[in-house]
């Protein structure tokens, strides 16, 4: 088998049966970009999200803040590139602001606006569901739970593009690095203005809270804040578009749920979950590994850049029966789609929440959902998998 390209576009459009090809004959095997090492099955996924001590999270640096950047990343600061003990302490700290209390008081906000929005969709019949509905709600929800300015919405979508391109960007495209660079700069003016007003005035806002936050004696420094405002805002608002894409998406491609979740609402949340094993909005986390080991049977390097394709151990085989059907009635618990252990992804109960909210107002205020494209685009990313536009045709209830 040559080796698989992650960016190529067969493999962006749909990646499954590649995946199953590797699964079966090279589980753990270099694939392009730059030779990194991809895992595909769940077990393996596993046992290297559990391993810390060797399989280092500052391999999600590499994604972050390559060499050509030319520019440090804030990113990069942020729990997600930690190892216990920091990460430990940077989640408790977090932890002790960002709580289900503090998404279930965002409820009502989301409920609001995405009842705004699916009126708007249902008006207008054919939409772009991905920019005229998910980034929208997403947005709306960060603003409020940040205290974003909302006049600034417009640039929120290019800031989170921009910076989550960064790893498919070639070395030698100085246009594109040149405008990430000017991103991430115009990022950081904004937030260190955003700390500095709240410190001066708090609000009834999650920047505020963090502010205040302490465990055992311990504050956030400012790189500490920095780096958890660009990945709850980056990844906050990546993950739940993505998941709230893919929900619409297999709704307008299976369209009879549609009618049977409105006459079992108690499928509701295993739909969610199933949509999450189906097309998970992480669909890749990176490691670095920092000594030679095994894994899956093969050897690896120390040093050697580890992609976790999450996507692909969501289809294993040996863990879901049937993977590659779309069946809520399963119920599966065994769902890596917000990571797992220790760096299970903080902000997933924001994603649930949101796409909870959408689906349910979706289910009272349409009857269908028809897919109005024979072919969809898709972003390059090697942690999100998410189509740049879905035209969807929307018949209202």
């Amino acid at each position: 088998m040559s080796r698989l390209n992650l960016f190529s576009p067969e493999v962006r459009e749909n990646p499954y049966p590649f995946y199953a090809a590797l699964r079966r004959e090279s589980p753990v095997c270099q694939v392009d970009p730059s030779g990194m090492w991809a895992v595909t099955r769940y077990d393996d996924i596993v046992a290297a999200f559990k391993n810390t001590q060797v399989f280092s999270s500052a391999g999600l640096r590499v994604a972050s803040e390559p060499p050509h950047l030319q520019r440090h990343n804030p990113l990069s600061d942020s729990l997600i590139l930690a190892d216990p003990p920091r990460h430990s302490q940077l989640r408790n700290l977090i932890g002790r602001a960002f709580t289900a209390s503090t998404v279930s008081s965002l409820e009502p906000r989301m409920r609001f606006k995405a009842a705004q929005l699916v009126d708007e969709m249902a008006q207008r019949r054919t939409v772009d569901f991905v920019n005229d509905f998910a980034y929208r709600a997403q947005i709306d929800a960060l603003v409020q739970l940040l205290g974003f300015d909302p006049s600034l919405q417009d640039n929120f979508q290019r800031w989170t593009t921009d910076i989550l391109s960064v790893a498919a960007i070639p070395p030698d495209d100085q246009r594109r690095l040149g405008e990430v660079r000017s991103t991430i700069d115009e990022m950081e003016r904004y937030m260190k203005d955003l700390l500095v007003a709240r410190r001066r005035q708090p609000g009834n806002d999650l920047v505020s809270d963090l502010l205040r936050s302490r465990v055992n004696d311990g504050v956030l420094t400012d790189e500490d804040l920095m780096g958890f405002l660009f990945l709850l805002f980056v990844a906050g608002l990546e993950t739940a578009v993505t998941l709230m894409t893919h929900l619409a998406l297999i709704l307008a491609r299976l369209p009879a749920w549609m009618d049977r979740l409105r006459e079992e609402p108690a499928l509701a949340p295993h739909f969610i979950e199933e949509t999450l094993r189906f097309e998970p909005p992480v669909h890749a986390t990176m490691r670095l590994t920092l000594t030679e080991t095994e894994l899956g049977g093969v050897r690896l390097p120390a040093h050697a850049v580890v992609a976790l394709l999450v996507g692909a151990g969501l289809r294993d085989e040996t863990k879901f029966h049937d993977p590659d059907r779309f069946y809520p009635e399963r119920c599966a618990q065994a769902n890596l789609a917000f990571g797992h252990g220790a760096h299970f992804c903080i902000g997933g109960l924001l994603a649930r929440a949101q796409a909870r909210v959408v689906l349910e107002e979706l289910l009272l205020r349409c009857r269908r959902l028809q897919l109005r494209a024979e072919r969809l685009a898709w972003n390059l990313s090697l942690n999100t998998r998410c189509p740049l536009a879905l035209p969807i045709e929307v018949t209202p209830t």
